[in-house]
Formats: C-alpha cells, sequence, structure tokens
C-alpha cells in the first residue's frame, strides 16, 4: 500500500512538472514583450535603454533556456514570481482568489450531487416510462446548454425579474447562488448521464433479481444495493468533474462580476501575465491530480473486487502461487484515477 501510494505521488508531481513546462514554453513563444506590458499601455514615451534595463531587471533578455532553469529553481523553494500587470507576487495574487472560487466551486458541486444524482435514481426507479426516458433525456441537453447563456437566464429571472438574488459582486452568501448554479447544471447534467446509464446496467444484474425475490423493495434495491455499484464510473470522473468546475469559473465569474480564479484567469491571460498564468496552471494541475489521488485510494474501499496489484501479488507470494510458478498473475484493469496501479479481482456478485 505504501509503495503505491508513493507511486501516485510521484506521478502527480511528475504531472506538476509537465503542465508547468509546457505553459512555460507555450507562453514564452507568445508574440509579446513582457517589458512593455509591464509600463502599461499608457507608456508611449519610453526609451528602448529603459526597455533593454527592465528586461535585464527581471531576466528577461536571457536565453529561454537559462530563464526555463531559474523559474524552475524559483518554482521549487515555492517562489511563483511576480505578476507582470500589478507586480505582486504571483502566490499572494493566487491566494487571494482561491476563496471565492473554492466558495461556489464546493457549492457547485453539492448541488450537483444532488440533483443529478436525483434525477438519475428517480429515472431508473420511476414505473412510468415516459418520465422515465423524458428524465434522462434532459442530462444531454444540460450538458449542451452554454455556460453564459444560462448565466444571463439566472441573472434575468431572479436578479432583475424577482430581484431574489444580486446580479453582481461576491459579498454574503446570496451572492454565491448563482453562481454556484451556473457551475452546477454541466456538472449535474454529466453527473445524471454516467449515473444513470450505470444504473441501467446494474439493475439488470442477478443480484438486483435475488434481492427482489428476498422481499426488497424497489426503494431498498434501488439505493442500497444498485446506487452504490451504479456510482463507481462517477467516482472515476472525479477528475474531470473537478476539473469542469474550476474551468467554468473564468465564465461564471466574468458574468456575475464575481472575484475568483476564474477572472484572474481571464485578465491574466488577456493581460498575457506570464507568471500569473502559469500559477494558476500548476494550481489547476494540482488540484486535477489531487482529485485523481483521492479517487486512487477510496476506489478499493468502496469496491472490494477492486485491490492493490502489490497487495494482490503479495498474497499470491505468501499462498505459493506467485507469478512464475505456472499461477497466471489475473486479470489486469485500469486505476480508476488513470493509472495503472490496481487489478481487477475475480467478479463476485456484491450483495
Amino acid at each position: 500500500m505504501t509503495r503505491y501510494v508513493f507511486s501516485r505521488i510521484g506521478q502527480a508531481v511528475l504531472v506538476l512538472w509537465a503542465a508547468w513546462t509546457i505553459s512555460f514554453f507555450v507562453l514564452y513563444v507568445l508574440p509579446s514583450d513582457p517589458a512593455r506590458i509591464m509600463l502599461g499601455p499608457d507608456a508611449t514615451d519610453v526609451s528602448q535603454a529603459q526597455l533593454d534595463a527592465l528586461r535585464h531587471q527581471y531576466g528577461l533578455d536571457q536565453p529561454v533556456l537559462v530563464q526555463y532553469v531559474q523559474h524552475l529553481g524559483s518554482l521549487l523553494t515555492g517562489d511563483l514570481g511576480h505578476s507582470i500587470g500589478v507586480g505582486r507576487p504571483v502566490s499572494q495574487v493566487i491566494g487571494e482568489a482561491v476563496g471565492p472560487t473554492v466558495q461556489i466551486a464546493v457549492v457547485g458541486l453539492l448541488l450537483a450531487i444532488v440533483f443529478g444524482g436525483g434525477l438519475a435514481v428517480l429515472a431508473t426507479w420511476t414505473r412510468n416510462r415516459s418520465l422515465g426516458q423524458f428524465l434522462l433525456q434532459l442530462p444531454p441537453i444540460g450538458v449542451a446548454v452554454p455556460g453564459f447563456w444560462f448565466a444571463l437566464l439566472l441573472v434575468q429571472w431572479f436578479s432583475f425579474g424577482l430581484h431574489v438574488f444580486p446580479a453582481f459582486g461576491g459579498e454574503g452568501p446570496p451572492s454565491v447562488v448563482l453562481p454556484a448554479i451556473t457551475l452546477a447544471l454541466p456538472t449535474g447534467a454529466t453527473i445524471a448521464q454516467l449515473l444513470s446509464k450505470s444504473l441501467v446496467a446494474t439493475l439488470r444484474e442477478p443480484y438486483v433479481d435475488t434481492a427482489y425475490a428476498k422481499g426488497a423493495g424497489r426503494w431498498r434495491v434501488q439505493l442500497r444495493h444498485a446506487l452504490k455499484n451504479a456510482a463507481l464510473p462517477a467516482l472515476t470522473v472525479t477528475g474531470l468533474i473537478v476539473g469542469q468546475l474550476f474551468s467554468g469559473t473564468v465564465v461564471t465569474e466574468t458574468v456575475f462580476s464575481r472575484p475568483g480564479l476564474g477572472r484572474v484567469t481571464a485578465t491574466a491571460v488577456q493581460g498575457q501575465d506570464i507568471p500569473v498564468v502559469q500559477g494558476i496552471v500548476l494550481v489547476a494541475a494540482a488540484i486535477f491530480v489531487v482529485a485523481n489521488l483521492v479517487v486512487d485510494l477510496v476506489y478499493p474501499l468502496l469496491d472490494p473486487r477492486v485491490v492493490l496489484a502489490g497487495s494482490r501479488r503479495k498474497l499470491r507470494e505468501q499462498d505459493g502461487t506467485a507469478p512464475g510458478d505456472g499461477t497466471p498473475d489475473g486479470p489486469r484493469g485500469a486505476t480508476p484515477g488513470g493509472g495503472t496501479g490496481t487489478t481487477t479481482a475475480p467478479q463476485g456478485a456484491p450483495a
């Protein structure tokens, strides 16, 4: 188990390094001059000597590989550099924006789980075929609806029409509601799609018929027997769902004029603030790899048929049936989070 955890942490570090490296070289080739960006659009009477002095001060006149090594060394010490646009440390800029974004992301994820999961359960539980088919057609619509259009509708209905929630700003709990609903729409639709398809397949398993034969009701079978197993595919894509939430904040926070990582990202990209963009890329990659790491560690606890590859081999060695003595190692399965660190035990009907 310990070896597996350290292996996954090593992969996470490699992903973070790759994301930061790719963003560095992609941003370096952009046709922009960071020195002129620092001076602002109104600095029209700046001499070439002043520009050269500014480039030398920030090391922008050095070869790209030298800049890469210097920035990577600073990154290893926790220094993300200074923002070109505002001249402040990137860590401060991102740190001030994380809180408001986490607020709407957490509330949006909870709403997505409740409404997306509830829609999937209701669509597969109802005996009314027409109602079930109608509910199953809603998730694709939710995925296809543009986030900015849905946000503008919410503002029109609940802010300008009913005057229930504020249309702009980020002060107080009411300002979280509409942005969180905007984020929850595509995320909840994705959860509903995955969970409903998985529930339909799970309810056809033999152990479901056995549960009915023992006298279990529909709700008991749906919630206690089928839902736990059907939720595993949705858990597998948790990393993608979390990434979808944070990527949606760019549009959501812009529409609602709300402070957060989304607006910082939009401003940094528009102003070609390379250090801030790299810092946000690093934060986004960290969120993604942490979410997948948690899924990899939790998945075997939820599904006893999935065991860690190292533990499985160790048990075989203790039993004298390790690979190499004539006994096959068994079928290999994919790690839920996208790696190759688990194997799937022989299938059994979970009661």
